[in-house]
């Protein structure tokens, strides 16, 4: 078997395509599997790591202003189309995939729209509540649509081509993870922990917020805090710096860039405070972990908070917006829910429930059904 992952851009779209891939991987060693990107650092960072081949192609998105930069940027947009939709045709020939297999970013549209012109079988994942912008515009084309969610079937207009296989994660969150873990968390008490992160790149108005949340948590103690700042953790630690606070390596204060073991610490948290991307949400689901969401206000088509808006109707999660967010209303939120043990329970339960299984091996099985391959 030969498939094809196009995905790029974010950590949402990459890691479904790694799942999915080291699906393929375990359950046909000799398979070849490659990879076509937007040429952004992620990817280039995250899929050769993990063993693929990757062919990247410029593409940029979509603005929705009307200032001349905006226009401008869009036409480069139009231009670099073109061209991926030219490259897309000679590589598809030359790898002769069985299938292609989109997970998001805008590079999907000219490689997924040029691999049905050329007939082969082509499937997308959908991470989000509400479609992107590429799925919309491919779904009618498109053998297949994969979903996170059974209630965003509704927004397809063709649904009986969508299935709804949950979110395929990365494969260390369907491991049963040990107390070995405590040590990476740096866990020595009974206090609860709570992990905080807002995205692989981080956020400036989200992090702007962090530095009086940790001062105060360390003059009371009330949690241990791992806190990811991503791309912003200079900024970060200046700030607390300033704020008097210059032990960022401790059980209540915990700032890292990154947070290289994500399913070794999700699994101790008490409760995570995040963002609602799609990826983000399937690992909390998948580890059982209420959460209190800042869903994103920038993202296109207001997905993340139509996400947070569906896993909040369940019970999982508690959202507030992020124009209402000040450190005194986080810190206060965060307080109130590690006071309450039955509303933590309760909201686990419910992202119990809302677990649908091994993603990737539900997407594989149905495409290898349709293809005739098993």
């Amino acid at each position: 078997m030969t498939a094809v992952m196009v995905c790029g851009g974010t950590a949402g779209h990459i890691n479904p395509a790694l799942s999915v891939a080291a699906k393929i991987r375990e359950k046909f060693p000799e398979s070849k599997i490659y990879f076509i990107g937007a040429d952004r650092e992620l990817e280039k960072r995250l899929v050769p790591a993990a063993g693929y081949e990757l062919f990247n192609m410029k593409m940029t998105g979509v603005r929705r202003g009307f200032k001349p930069a905006d226009i401008l940027y869009n036409v480069k947009t139009v231009l670099y189309t073109f061209v991926a939709e030219r490259k897309s045709k000679k590589l598809l020939t030359q790898l002769k995939p069985d299938f292609v297999f989109g997970t998001g970013g805008y590079i999907c549209y000219p490689v997924m729209k040029k691999a049905l012109k050329m007939g082969i079988p082509t499937y997308a994942h959908e991470s989000n509540a509400v479609p992107g912008m590429v799925i919309r515009l491919l779904s009618r084309s498109l053998n297949k649509i994969f979903v996170t969610y059974e209630g965003s079937k509704s927004n397809y207009s063709n649904p009986e081509k969508v299935f709804c296989t949950g979110m395929p994660i990365r494969a260390e969150f369907a491991e049963i993870l040990d107390e070995s873990h405590m040590d990476r968390a740096k866990i020595s008490d009974e206090k609860p922990l709570v992990v905080s992160f807002w995205g692989s790149l981080g956020s400036s108005k989200m992090n702007d917020l962090m530095p009086e949340i940790i001062k105060r948590n360390l003059e009371e103690k009330c949690f241990h805090h791992i806190h990811s700042a991503g791309g912003n953790i200079k900024e970060l630690i200046d700030k607390l710096s300033e704020l008097g606070v210059e032990d960022t390596s401790q059980p209540y204060a915990d700032i890292r860039e990154y947070i290289s073991d994500m399913p070794g610490v999700l699994t101790q948290a008490s409760l995570v405070v995040c963002r609602a991307g799609g990826s983000t949400l399937a690992e909390l689901t998948a580890t059982f972990k209420p959460a209190l969401l800042v869903p994103s206000p920038y993202v296109v088509d207001n997905q993340q908070i139509e996400n947070a808006k569906l896993l909040e109707k369940t019970g999982a999660v508690v959202t507030i917006a992020e124009r209402d967010c000040t450190s005194e209303r986080l810190f206060s939120e965060i307080k109130f829910l590690l006071s309450d043990a039955d509303k933590l329970k309760t909201m686990e339960i419910a992202q119990k429930s809302m677990y649908n299984g091994d993603a990737s091996e539900k997407i594989l099985d149905i495409i290898l059904q349709e293809l005739k391959l098993c």
